[in-house]
């Protein structure tokens, strides 16, 4: 409260000291700010720590700077962005109540169990558990399972063969996935995208954004998806979800009157739902986190467009860099020598190049 009211006292102070030399003020202002500026980077080395009573004194002398004249601050657009996240971050922090868990485990232990399972693939973790339990070992099969998970050691039986990955690979045409993702907006209020994702050519379909993303509203979603593509030759056998509470029977049951087999993700297993969580990281490295969402609406339109560059326009190295939407019916009266153009998509975030029809 109390640097709430400096700020508007020397801000109301820059207002009155305005007159007809609206330039020479202007000038005045900013050698005032480099020289606070200065006094700042006296202060410390390296990267300058701004205070609170910094970031007022500079958030005020802002308000009679003109524009050209705010590259003498060293507040950029990037800082701003940084801001939003940390605020979003200590929303989602949660104190420790305590430094409870499992001891852990020993070195030569682990070592040991990681020796035994590399050179037994036949044996599982409950088998390693008996042989360790002959040399005076106590482990438990859950902490065996989980560090052979976390080096790369799956189940005996599979730990030779055919992975989850592999599987999603030979059969991706005809899989259908669907996952939810969060925003936060500039106003820290979290709104939830849901989509679908398909296997074999990448398209993503955007199901809707919701700020409450109930059982019915799910439901609908996939009703609204299943009218879309009703038409099309784009016929789904498979539909990948998680064991997420807001997938009803009814959402289910959307799908197989249209003779698609949902399939729920194992318990615990990411790389089940790889590509879905991969068009989620996609889309937050070249659009969302370079945003700041101020609404529904807002996120509405920006993920519209980004969906349609990501399905027309945007090349995957998994497809051998073609796009998931078919491009060579716009591309028939392309000269090869005509000049290249750029479209500017969401204010210049995102590029597109074309050529210029002959």
């Amino acid at each position: 409260m109390l640097f709430a009211l400096l700020y508007l006292v020397v801000r109301r102070l820059f207002g009155l000291t305005g007159g007809s030399r609206s330039e020479d003020l202007s000038k005045d202002v900013e050698i005032l700010v480099l020289r606070h500026q200065l006094k700042v980077l006296r202060r410390q080395a390296g990267r300058p720590q701004l205070r609170r009573i910094d970031r007022a004194f500079l958030a005020a002398a802002s308000r009679a700077l003109q524009r050209p004249a705010w590259a003498s601050f060293v507040v950029s657009p990037q800082t701003l962005l940084r801001w939003h996240r940390e605020l979003v971050r200590r929303k989602w922090t949660y104190r420790r109540k305590g430094a409870g868990g499992r001891p852990p485990l020993d070195p030569d232990t682990r070592d040991l169990i990681l020796q035994l399972a590399r050179e037994n693939t036949r044996w599982g973790c409950v088998r390693i558990k008996g042989e360790l339990a002959k040399l005076g070992i106590r482990v438990s099969a859950t902490t065996i399972r989980m560090l052979l998970h976390r080096h790369g050691l799956g189940p005996a039986p599979r730990r030779s063969g055919s992975t989850w990955s592999r599987f999603l690979r030979a059969q991706a045409h005809g899989i259908l996935a669907c996952d939810f993702f969060t925003v936060e907006t500039v106003f820290l209020k979290t709104l939830y995208v849901f989509f679908f994702i398909e296997l074999g050519t990448r398209r993503v379909h955007l199901a809707g954004v919701t700020a409450h993303p109930d059982s019915a509203w799910v439901t609908q979603q996939a009703r609204n998806l299943s009218w879309d593509v009703v038409d099309s030759e784009a016929c789904s056998r498979f539909l990948i979800r998680d064991r997420d509470s807001k997938y009803t029977a009814s959402f289910d049951e959307v799908f197989r009157s249209d003779g698609t087999q949902v399939i729920r993700t194992p318990i615990r297993a990411p790389r089940a739902g790889a590509f879905a969580e991969r068009w989620v990281r996609t889309v937050r490295t070249e659009c969302l986190d370079w945003m700041l969402i101020l609404g529904r609406g807002h996120l509405e339109r920006v993920l519209g467009v980004y969906v349609e560059h990501y399905n027309q326009e945007r090349p995957h190295r998994g497809l051998g860099l073609d796009t998931p939407i078919d491009s060579q019916s716009r591309s028939g009266g392309v000269c090869r020598h005509s000049p290249v153009e750029r479209r500017d998509l969401l204010g210049g975030l995102i590029h597109e190049y074309s050529r210029a029809a002959a």
